[in-house]
């Protein structure tokens, strides 16, 4: 489901494409040109409106939203006040993550502890707030980039770092399949975005046998979370005893 304002652009592009103008459409609609200009302005426009105005147009309204799918640019991330309704509900925030981790509807229902109409109701949800367009039947598609990411110091992160982070590392990462590994050193800050973008490659490597895997019996897999993470950092205690380049000790000073 697209917002209004998407509609009224893409409207807009058409009638500049067909060459109308606000006069010329006021004539087809019976309306004053003050009052076609008000309706696009203020984007009031009921769906009677609009049919009128695709016929004007010569097309119709399941045209109009394929365009206005195909011209509206995915999002890289949220507003802060999206993000905030995201996480100011934990199933409506579970619902996201599975989205964003492309599960079905039918594989959301099962795995967690949803009724069929709240998690409708959260799908909707996320369409309004623009991460997916929901589709007849709960199927969707993702209107967000791949590369979409919270925001680094955003509401959602801000959970994460005070509630995911240490639940997520207080684990042994003994079991089958499980590893922890934290690498230092220093490198040329141009390689930095090398490795970086090696990092990514295996963050899709992960995402994409994650959805090759959806249909494999429960018993065949398990759930796993990949965390990557490169910073230009040295650990508090470690970098008080830092000796600057002068040699003597830094303390309290940056890595």
């Amino acid at each position: 489901m697209s917002t209004t304002a998407d509609l009224i652009r893409v409207l807009k592009a058409e009638l500049k494409t067909a060459g109308l103008t606000y006069a010329a459409l006021a004539v087809q609609l019976d309306m004053a040109e003050s009052s076609v200009k008000r309706m696009f302005a203020q984007g009031d426009m009921p769906l009677s409106r609009i049919d009128a105005i695709c016929r004007v147009l010569r097309t119709d309204f399941a045209e109009l939203a394929r365009r206005v799918a195909e011209d509206t640019p995915p999002r890289i991330e949220l507003t802060p006040e999206q993000e905030r309704a995201v996480v100011a509900d934990r199933k409506l925030l579970l619902a996201a993550i599975c989205c964003l981790s492309q599960w079905t509807f039918e594989q959301v229902l099962a795995g967690y502890g949803y009724t069929e109409a709240e998690l409708t109701g959260y799908f909707a949800q996320l369409d309004r707030l623009g991460i997916i367009e929901l589709k007849p039947h709960n199927r969707y598609r993702m209107k967000v980039a791949k590369t979409f990411r919270w925001r680094p110091h955003g509401p959602v992160m801000q959970f994460f770092r005070a509630e995911v982070v240490p639940d997520y590392f207080r684990g042994g990462f003994d079991g089958e399949g499980e590893q922890l590994m934290l690498v230092h050193g220093e490198i040329n800050t141009r390689l930095a975005q090398v490795f970086n973008e090696r990092l990514a490659r295996i963050a899709s490597d992960f995402a994409q046998q994650h959805l090759a895997d959806q249909r494999l019996p429960e018993d065949q897999k398990r759930p796993y979370t990949l965390v990557i993470g490169t910073r230009s950092w040295l650990f508090g205690p470690f970098r008080d005893l830092r000796r600057d380049t002068g040699g003597t000790l830094r303390h309290g000073s940056g890595p």
